[in-house]
């Protein structure tokens, strides 16, 4: 359900799942005919297999399809995953992170998310593998949640056991509200990051507990509950990241009396211990996630505890959460 898109695209469609028109493609120059006869840009061109979230592209024109036809089937540039794509309709409006716990016939959603994609502020630059979350999503009302758990959660569900291969974990949807309504973007078939960084900290029920009724089918006699308040996760990144970046900075700021608030919880992705030192080793290097009774609390203790850690060329977006706070007024 995650590792191709191919099969995901297909599923919704034998089950009538809302999600955005597509075509599927193994021949290059069918990929561009397609295109050219449906002439509406942006877009979207999807590696078939797993990409490090960095598998799709949105082309403005004719030139950038090519361009993305290129790099996806012929230079290999995600390797096999890139023999099949799919050809999607650009949609548009507020996108939602909703992970669910499952247990091949029940399905119990966590609260909503919000990612942040894009690498710079304004949400411009080249989309990453996230630059920060907030929870829940402001923009997924109680009437949103109703629809989708209609038309898109139990219908999943219900289609992966009608396929033989009943759905037990967590199932990520990566939701668009266009103006016809939600619609599924994509399933990950795990906790995705960096969204998982402020869902969980929300979870008030035990997690084992809950992971256990998964997998032993009992989701349905296992309550679920989160608290009422907010989380907000601010990604520190290597400079350059999504592209070429330097590994090895030392990371200081991290020592104990520095990072003491109960409510603050700093996430490793791309650490490592090099001569007895924390240095970077990845391109999203932490994740500094804070919960507090209020979203514009948790944003401004998410933020102040990460202008305490310090590497050589540190990136981190600095309006994380400013799209929530605009819906919420």
């Amino acid at each position: 359900i995650e590792a191709s898109k191919v099969f995901s695209k297909d599923l919704m469609k034998k089950y009538g799942i809302p999600t955005a028109k597509y075509e599927t493609f193994d021949d290059p120059a069918k990929v561009m005919e397609y295109i050219r006869a449906e002439g509406k840009y942006p877009v979207v061109i999807k590696a078939d297999g797993l990409a490090l979230g960095k598998g799709v592209l949105i082309c403005q024109n004719e030139q950038e399809a090519a361009d993305g036809v290129k790099e996806i089937m012929l230079d290999k540039k995600f390797g096999a995953s890139g023999n099949h794509v799919v050809v999607e309709e650009f949609l548009t409006g507020p996108e939602v992170s909703v992970l669910s716990f499952c247990d091949g016939k029940t399905v119990k959603p966590m609260v909503s998310s919000m990612d942040h994609k894009r690498a710079l502020d304004h949400d411009e630059g080249l989309n990453t593998g996230g630059m920060g979350t907030v929870a829940p999503n402001p923009y997924y009302t109680p009437a949103v949640a109703e629809r989708c758990m209609k038309e898109i959660f139990l219908p999943t569900v219900a289609a992966m056991q009608a396929e033989g291969c009943p759905f037990k974990g967590c199932l990520y949807f990566g939701l668009m509200l266009t103006p016809d309504g939600p619609k599924v973007i994509e399933y990950n078939c795990r906790f995705g990051d960096p969204e998982t960084q402020v869902v969980l900290p929300l979870l008030e029920s035990d997690l084992l507990t809950v992971m256990q009724a998964t997998t032993n089918g009992t989701l349905d006699k296992t309550e679920v509950k989160f608290s009422d308040g907010a989380a907000a996760c601010v990604i520190l990144a290597s400079g350059g990241y999504p592209l070429a970046y330097e590994k090895g900075k030392e990371i200081t700021g991290l020592t104990a009396g520095q990072l003491d608030a109960a409510d603050v919880t700093v996430y490793h992705a791309g650490t490592a211990i090099k001569d007895g030192k924390l240095v970077t080793n990845g391109g999203r290097v932490l994740g500094v996630t804070a919960t507090a009774a209020t979203l514009p609390e948790a944003l401004k203790k998410a933020y102040a505890a990460s202008e305490s850690i310090h590497f050589d060329k540190l990136h981190k977006r600095s309006d994380i959460g400013a799209r929530a706070l605009a819906a919420m007024q």
